[in-house]
């Protein structure tokens, strides 16, 4: 009696925590490992200027709409820096190509917006941070969002973007690239 109830208990932990393993919204890149490099990195520092490929996975039931952003805290700015903003990207792509955050290239989805950066320019603009100011952290993110469109067109600022990405996030997922410029 004692050898199956130990076995009815093992099939119920099993079984629980089998069911509590569900896939998470997450967001790769095949371009980034970790540190940015001179592909990534703004032209005016010596770089390609070229947005990193994203992709990303088991979005949230009701997402209608993703953004993604690149934003620097270290920017010794007081505010950080917006490197990249992009919204109204539909809900059935899960990815950016290389190179997505040209825009004279066409290759961002369909209807999406690339407004204004910190650098006063539409589109991506890479890690640029001051040289010898160390080690700078850019946070990539994906959001999920509950609307199919931000209201909001190429002209506004990052702040407002931000604003209004809070508002409908429903999830988001990040990684992180690392450059410093000495």
């Amino acid at each position: 009696m004692k050898r199956n109830n130990l076995t009815l208990i093992l099939i119920l932990l099993f079984a629980l925590t089998g069911c509590s393993q569900t896939q998470t919204f997450t967001l790769k890149s095949n371009d980034v490992g970790g540190q940015a490099t001179l592909k990534q990195v703004y032209s005016g520092c010596g770089g390609e200027n070229r947005s990193p490929q994203l992709s990303w996975e088991n979005p949230p039931k009701g997402t209608k709409s993703f953004a993604v952003t690149i934003y620097d805290k270290d920017a010794p700015t007081g505010s950080g820096w917006w490197h990249w903003l992009i919204f109204n990207i539909p809900a059935d792509i899960h990815g950016l190509k290389t190179d997505a955050g040209n825009i004279n290239t066409g290759i961002a989805p369909e209807g999406s917006v690339q407004s204004k950066t910190d650098f006063g320019e539409y589109g991506y603009g890479g890690p640029c941070p001051p040289k010898r100011h160390g080690i700078h952290q850019y946070l990539i993110t994906v959001y999920a969002l509950n609307k199919e469109k931000l209201d909001l067109d190429k002209n506004a600022s990052p702040a407002v973007v931000g604003f209004n990405l809070n508002f409908a996030t429903i999830q988001k997922a990040s990684i992180v690239m690392y450059y410093e410029r000495k």
